[in-house]
């Protein structure tokens, strides 16, 4: 059907700002150390993290043990993203300034802005508000547990937790490699906002998350990237109200500035994916139609098992999605694979 535009709108989109410190980066670092299930995955190797955890406290390895049962990272990350803290003193004080109810719906999860009453409500004491966020909050694996804990634990030995892991964290991990970890992440974020200026918003999120395409949303007027060390070659991602937020791992040459022959990791594994004579072939089926497990399947004449680790290889090189039960390429992926192996190629010379 043909369409008369008579309107003058725009397609909306999204601001992009970027953020940094060394807080993010600490609240971040006892994010994955208490992950386990997730340390094996991360690009330090599992002795990193064996022989970090054997160099703590015993009074900060109990405080990440708790951490690791009730999920307060997630406390920590809602808490910084309050305002722009200049030092770890400051955002101490911070926390000890809060009123007890204040401090309870800050960490609480924002669930959305139609819901922001019963986030209120339940950070009081409303015990049918929280029931009713842990019923919206169902699909999380964690959210609905962590709303209780907020719920109901004192907040002056929620204050002193949350100070103490993050006080110690700091001095035993981040004080020590200050001066280059902000470096890594200064030099990161300089380079996303060099970019900024030729991209659009779309474009500039896809590239500086290694793949994830985030599309408008009618509640969404920012996304926050943050760039973060410690959890790579993971994303984080969060919602805090209007704004999306992504914490990205930073580009190989972030880390590696003197060396111009360090590849970023995610060209590696985009061309590592591509590698392979049955993956192409799944990228050529995809870039003519979206396509179902099955129906690649039946194409290839190839078992399904194979072709889901095929498919998953290709995801993990974000250069393939799902969407209701379909795979498709991720066009912008595939066009911008050859400029970035070019700028590689140029790189410094």
């Amino acid at each position: 059907m043909d369409i008369i535009q008579a309107t003058g709108r725009k397609r909306e989109t999204y601001q992009v700002q970027l953020e940094y410190s060394l807080l993010w980066e600490c609240a971040m670092g006892i994010a994955a150390v208490t992950n386990t299930p997730l340390l094996h995955t991360l690009e330090k190797p599992s002795e990193h993290w064996k022989q970090l955890k054997a160099s703590l406290s015993k009074e900060l390895l109990e405080h990440l043990a708790f951490v690791e049962k009730h999920n307060t990272w997630k406390a920590l990350l809602q808490l910084l993203h309050q305002q722009a803290f200049t030092s770890l003193p400051d955002f101490l004080a911070y926390i000890e300034r809060l009123a007890p109810e204040e401090l309870k719906s800050i960490c609480l999860p924002y669930l959305g802005k139609e819901h922001q009453n019963s986030r209120k409500q339940a950070a009081s004491g409303d015990r049918k508000a929280a029931q009713r966020l842990q019923e919206l909050a169902n699909g999380n694996p964690f959210f609905p547990a962590y709303i209780d804990f907020i719920c109901t634990t004192d907040p002056a030995e929620l204050k002193r937790h949350l100070a103490e892991v993050m006080s110690g964290w700091y001095e035993a991990v981040i004080e020590p490699e200050a001066e280059q970890l902000l470096a890594v992440l200064t030099r990161d974020s300089e380079a996303k906002r060099s970019m900024q200026q030729r991209m659009t918003p779309e474009e500039l999120v896809e590239w500086a998350t290694g793949g994830v395409t985030y599309s408008p949303e009618p509640s969404v007027h920012r996304v926050l990237l943050i760039p973060q060390i410690v959890y790579r070659p993971w994303n984080i991602e969060a919602d805090i109200e209007g704004t999306k937020v992504f914490h990205y791992p930073v580009a190989s040459d972030s880390i590696h500035p003197a060396d111009k022959y360090m590849p970023d990791a995610s060209l590696v594994l985009k061309h590592k994916a591509l590698g392979d004579e049955i993956r192409l072939r799944i990228v050529k089926l995809l870039s003519e139609e979206d396509r179902s497990l099955q129906d690649l399947t039946d194409r290839l004449n190839i078992g399904k098992s194979t072709i889901h680790h095929h498919l998953k290889l290709l995801r993990a090189a974000r250069l393939v999605d799902i969407r209701d039960a379909k795979y498709r390429v991720k066009t912008k992926a595939i066009d911008t694979l050859a400029q970035e192996l070019a700028d590689y190629l140029r790189q410094d010379e």
